[in-house]
């Protein structure tokens, strides 16, 4: 059978905690058969190979594995190649470039946003412009004006509308994962 890509989006990784480092997140993903495990940058980004399944399958398994070997509790999301390439594809951001200015982001939900609110709400106070929802990559996207200090505020916010199983990555590090992921197996 072939093997899909994929990549685990885990929340709450801090390198800085011996249990987190790229060597034991990767020995977690080999010691479940995954093939082809390698880390994207040492924020919590997986990428593997492993036979075509439900994500929410995998999503469990990964994670007890984690909390079981690592002690890491935190939550674990993930996508395909092919959803995230689709995501990218879109060019939600358009001629937005990802700087200081213009901090580009996309919040990965375990669950569907249904129904989806049109428009999304904006975070009120916030210099943050929501952009969009892509329902393929469940991934709420917005431009955040950092020079303004709202990213903690902003990532709080998240949570309150929706949920903790979220977890944000930068469009840049979307682009370095998609980048890592082999286009064929």
């Amino acid at each position: 059978m072939t093997s899909t890509w994929y990549c685990a989006l885990l929340r709450g990784i801090t390198p800085g905690n011996p249990n987190m480092r790229n060597e034991k997140l990767r020995g977690v993903f080999d010691d479940l058969g995954f093939t082809g495990v390698a880390s994207v940058l040492s924020s919590g980004n997986i990428v593997f190979a492993a036979e075509p399944t439900d994500t929410t399958a995998l999503e469990s398994r990964i994670r007890g594995a984690l909390r079981d070997e690592l002690g890491i509790g935190g939550g674990t999301i993930v996508r395909s190649r092919s959803e995230l390439a689709a995501l990218v594809g879109t060019e939600p951001f358009g001629e937005l470039q990802h700087a200081r200015e213009t901090y580009l982001t996309a919040t990965f939900l375990k669950e569907p946003l249904e129904p989806v609110p049109e428009p999304l709400p904006e975070p009120g106070g916030l210099a943050v412009r929501m952009v969009g929802y892509d329902p393929d990559a469940r991934a709420v996207l917005a431009v955040s004006d950092n020079t303004a200090s709202s990213s903690p505020d902003f990532m709080a916010w998240l949570e309150r509308r929706f949920g903790k199983d979220i977890t944000t990555r930068t469009w840049l590090t979307v682009h370095r994962i998609l980048k890592r992921i082999p286009d064929h197996v």
